[in-house]
């Protein structure tokens, strides 16, 4: 599959969701995730790459985001932009308790964040985590079990373990 300008619009409509929430786990403000998104887009766009699958797609989209973040938290003018609470309350939760886990989640430092959104929210193994960010499989299993251990002693037991 080749990304054009005929189907390039297609493809940010499905993945545009999934690149910002990997950049505002990151950052934890949205106009830098929104940077990310036009980053990422902008590099696949330029990119002249042959796509096997969807998933293969979704993977090198992935990736680049995970690099984009990096790459902007090394830049000189790296700075927050906006509160988490401010971005919290822009946001329309289903359950009232999901605030609390947002908030939770985005309170964890920037290495359990990132891997407990790859896992959790895109639905990533350990193993593709692994490869994506560039790090072992058992560190990403260990900063899973790190993440979910804070987000359990902060939310007092009031989510069940998988």
């Amino acid at each position: 599959m080749k990304v054009t300008r005929a189907n390039i619009e297609d493809i940010y409509i499905r993945y545009k969701d999934h690149v910002f929430a990997a950049g505002f786990s990151y950052f934890r403000n949205a106009a830098d995730a929104d940077d990310i998104v036009q980053e990422t887009f902008l590099k696949l766009l330029k990119s002249d790459r042959d796509f096997e699958s969807d998933e293969h797609l979704r993977n090198w989209i992935m990736k680049v985001a995970v690099n984009e973040c990096k790459r902007v938290t090394l830049s000189t003018w790296f700075r927050r932009k906006e509160s988490l609470a401010d971005y919290a309350d822009k946001l329309v939760f289903e359950d009232p308790g999901d605030r609390g886990l947002f908030e939770c989640v985005m309170a964890l430092p920037k290495n359990y964040r990132q891997v407990v959104h790859l896992y959790y929210y895109e639905g990533y193994s350990v193993k593709e985590i692994a490869e994506m960010i560039g790090i072992k499989v058992t560190t990403v299993t260990t900063r899973l079990q790190r993440a979910r251990k804070k987000l359990r002693e902060e939310l007092k037991g009031g989510w069940e373990d998988e």
